[in-house]
């Protein structure tokens, strides 16, 4: 089995930093995973990738594909944005001989870079609906639309959408919809926007979602639900249809640090995984009822808790992996774990 990840990634010395876009193959079950009756594997698992110089640290790096390009944007604590065009990167990676941890730098060249937030920041997303379309949110509280144009480049509006008072931490595009779109922000709100009305007149919706920072939304493939996290390390559940109430339709607190990452698994709508500063990762299935058997049960777990992942340090972000049926990817501060749990 093999997988392609993108991510940014900083030197041992601190001095340099790359996008890596990489090539993981020979990818198979743990050892103590494997059941007695089946055949060892010898081949160990191979990682072999291309890394892109990059200025400054990676905040956050985002994947797109465009008809006929593979592209990545990177959030940089330079204050800059930049659009990269990593599908050379791809054909490199599947013409090289599968060596360990073999690796290429370049000084490959950005397509575009906006300098317009003028600070730096985290929240950024690619719409599903539109190819090219972006989002940028900085740490001044401001949200840029990026436009595509025919020449292949983005003409991107600088009047800001500025309702948050503080933040924005995550944007997330409505996956049906293309001209709406979700933020959250350290002000500990979540807002909808609509892109058709001016940048002063786009928030259509505000919650005050958190008694803290909300940290990462999710927004539901097929239904209309949002999925939140806080520095509360509380999870929540927001039906946009009862959005107004400022009431979740779920609330779960199982993690005991700050919400680093949510998503939901779009082939399921029930379920989602989210990543803690307390080096836990839980998977949710919201379908799970209590039985009669466990109402009796003094142990205070949600049974809608179904897998807990743990052992990884400082935990950064988690992706479901599009085209393997439950298979987590995660980052944090010791590097990547690709897992699949039995439950989903």
């Amino acid at each position: 089995m093999a997988m392609y990840l993108v991510a940014g990634t900083q030197s041992a010395n601190g001095k340099q930093n790359f996008v890596n876009v990489m090539k993981m193959s020979e990818l198979q079950e743990m050892e103590e995973e494997r059941s007695d009756d089946e055949d060892i594997i010898d081949e160990e698992p191979e990682l072999i990738m291309e890394q892109i110089k990059h200025n400054g640290v990676v905040n956050r790096i985002r994947c797109a594909h465009i008809p006929g390009r593979e592209l990545v944007s990177t959030w940089s604590d330079t204050g800059k944005v930049c659009i990269w065009d990593i599908s050379h990167q791809f054909i490199q990676l599947d013409n090289k001989d599968n060596q360990k941890m073999t690796e290429t730098s370049t000084n490959h060249k950005p397509l575009y870079t906006f300098t317009g937030h003028q600070t730096e920041g985290f929240a950024m997303d690619w719409s599903r609906t539109t190819h090219g379309r972006l989002l940028t949110g900085d740490c001044r509280k401001n949200i840029h639309l990026w436009n595509p144009t025919d020449d292949g480049s983005w003409q991107i509006d600088q009047r800001p959408f500025s309702s948050h008072t503080n933040s924005v931490e995550d944007l997330q595009w409505s996956p049906n919809e293309p001209t709406v779109f979700a933020s959250c922000s350290v002000d500990k709100t979540i807002k909808v926007w609509d892109i058709r009305a001016a940048p002063s007149k786009a928030c259509m919706l505000t919650t005050n979602a958190h008694v803290t920072d909300v940290n990462v939304i999710s927004w539901n493939r097929n239904e209309p639900l949002l999925v939140s996290g806080g520095d509360d390390g509380i999870v929540k559940i927001w039906d946009l249809r009862r959005f107004k109430t400022g009431e979740a339709v779920a609330v779960f607190k199982h993690h005991t640090d700050a919400i680093t990452s949510v998503e939901w698994l779009a082939t399921d709508n029930s379920v989602f995984a989210a990543s803690g500063s307390d080096n836990q990762i839980s998977i949710w299935d919201l379908a799970v009822e209590k039985d009669d058997e466990e109402k009796g049960n003094s142990v205070d777990v949600p049974p809608q808790l179904l897998f807990i992942h743990m052992g990884q340090k400082d935990i950064k972000e988690i992706h479901w992996h599009s085209q393997l049926p439950g298979v987590v990817i995660s980052t944090g501060e010791d590097g990547f774990n690709i897992f699949k749990t039995i439950s989903v």
